[in-house]
């Protein structure tokens, strides 16, 4: 990619006010990019939007809103906010997420659980029919959703977080197919273990709360410091920008994946079951009994 690979294109990122979110912002910044940031708590916000501005060029904004995604009230003010500041949207990135409760299933609050699927699954649904008709409208725009743990292993413990990670990745693959015919890419993107607020989250709940594998496997990342941040920002800078055209329906993983290279292989993607959720047949590890006569 080139040094302002997003150039003079306008972004809005959700939970942006730090973490992965705040690195995002900041690459996107030095992309060339104009930003919408929202998180829910207005002073964390405020102070990450000082600090983004003064990183923003001559020609660039940074404007923040707080809001709740899982609000369709704030989600429509947000896009229109961003809307009347820019003229235009470009990308969207659904960064915003919760790690839910933990616990058994049978044990764990209701309300907490559901809250979490609110804002990990719902929140990603509702900004992305926010945003599509102006998308349609331009026959042109870009969806980058993060997803990662729970999206493709099981999760004992932490079952909200699972399944909203999980269903969002098949929304990815399921608009990216809805939308394909309008030059809209959708694109998820697993940006691998972070030692974010949400991890400390998981240390503060305890192994009686996530499970004792789990919690070693916790303390463990946090020792060894998790994977970088800059690694899932960069990915999403690629997603957002015209190198990526044409790459849709996608869970990419920002360490593992050699996503720099994927635009020499977009035919090759076109059409394939490759980054995507799928179920495993025994003939996919070497059974021949469930083969049907």
């Amino acid at each position: 990619m080139t040094p302002k690979a997003l150039e003079n294109r306008c972004a809005i990122i959700t939970g942006a006010s730090r973490g992965l979110g705040f690195e995002i912002a900041t690459r996107y910044l030095e992309a060339g990019a104009s930003l919408m940031i929202c998180a829910r708590d207005p002073v964390v916000l405020r102070q990450a939007a000082l600090a983004l501005k003064g990183l923003a060029g001559p020609s660039q904004s940074v404007i923040a809103m707080p809001a709740d995604i899982s609000k369709p009230a704030d989600v429509a003010g947000l896009v229109e906010s961003a809307l009347a500041q820019f003229g235009r949207l470009d990308i969207l990135v659904n960064n915003a997420g919760v790690g839910g409760p933990g616990g058994a299933i049978e044990s764990v609050d209701w309300l907490e659980w559901v809250r979490a699927v609110e804002i990990n699954l719902l929140g990603a649904v509702l900004l992305s029919r926010a945003i599509l008709p102006h998308f349609k409208q331009l026959r042109y725009g870009k969806i980058v959703q993060l997803s990662g743990g729970g999206a493709a292993d099981p999760l004992p413990m932490l079952s909200a977080r699972a399944a909203s990670k999980a269903a969002v990745i098949r929304f990815v693959e399921t608009l990216a197919e809805e939308t394909r015919q309008y030059g809209i890419d959708v694109n998820a993107i697993a940006p691998g273990a972070l030692n974010t607020r949400m991890l400390d989250e998981s240390l503060a709940a305890g192994p009686e709360k996530i499970g004792p594998a789990l919690y070693q496997r916790a303390l463990k990342q946090k020792k060894d410091g998790g994977a970088p941040l800059r690694k899932g920002a960069e990915l999403a800078v690629f997603l957002g920008s015209s190198f990526s055209d044409g790459i849709t329906g996608k869970l990419i993983s920002a360490i593992w994946d050699p996503w720099q290279r994927l635009a020499d292989h977009i035919e090759e993607l076109r059409g394939s079951d490759v980054y995507t959720l799928r179920r495993i047949l025994p003939s996919d590890r070497g059974m021949s009994w469930g083969a049907q006569d």
